[in-house]
């Protein structure tokens, strides 16, 4: 499996991104060396995608599927890619505060920590549907790391379409997010035209 190994906070200075849309409440004092330089079309697109795949832990060859996929939706590629992007399992995981950042939602899923509809699910890239229900096994929920996960997370906003009972570590999918709701600094339309060359 492949895994990104690249520093956070270097990743964010390059891409230009505030390290908080991850979940790191650490600032980087140091300008990116590109700072400044303009950037053609081409340089902005691929920025944009790079950031999109970054924030959402996705590798290229899923990123295309994903947007392949959205592309053959009804309604607009872009929204419909971020919405897709969003409802991962991982993502929601990380929305509902059961996770410090985005990287340690995708471990604790992959640790078989949560359940959707009852079931175990381990595949950080599942896609959650409205109605589903997803919650912490009861094995997990005396580990001493969620305890210490909620004391950070407490303050976190939960997103309106993701019903959240933190006493049961439980949340459920009232209806898939659109574009509105998702407060991801992304422009999608740039990977739109950057993916139909």
């Amino acid at each position: 499996m492949a895994v990104n190994r690249v520093p956070v906070l270097k990743r964010c200075r390059s891409l230009d991104l505030d390290p908080t849309f991850l979940g790191y409440d650490k600032k980087s004092n140091r300008t990116s060396a590109r700072a400044g330089k303009k950037i053609s079309e081409y340089g902005l697109q691929l920025r944009e995608k790079q950031k999109a795949k970054f924030i959402y832990g996705v590798l290229e060859k899923p990123f295309r599927n994903y947007y392949e996929k959205a592309d053959r939706m009804k309604g607009q590629t872009g929204e419909n890619l971020m919405t897709m992007l969003e409802s991962r399992l991982d993502s929601v995981v990380f929305r509902m505060g059961l996770a410090r950042t985005r990287r340690e939602a995708r471990q604790v899923v992959g640790h078989k920590h949560f359940l959707v509809n009852g079931k175990p699910v381990q595949i950080p890239s599942y896609l959650v549907k409205a109605g589903d229900v997803i919650e912490l096994r009861e094995k997990a929920k005396s580990l001493q790391r969620y305890k210490d996960i909620l004391e950070v997370t407490g303050g976190r906003l939960v997103p309106e379409w993701i019903e959240m009972d933190q006493e049961a570590m439980k949340g459920t999918v009232k209806y898939l997010p659109t574009r509105e709701m998702i407060d991801v600094p992304v422009n999608e339309m740039l990977i739109v035209e950057l993916y139909s060359k």
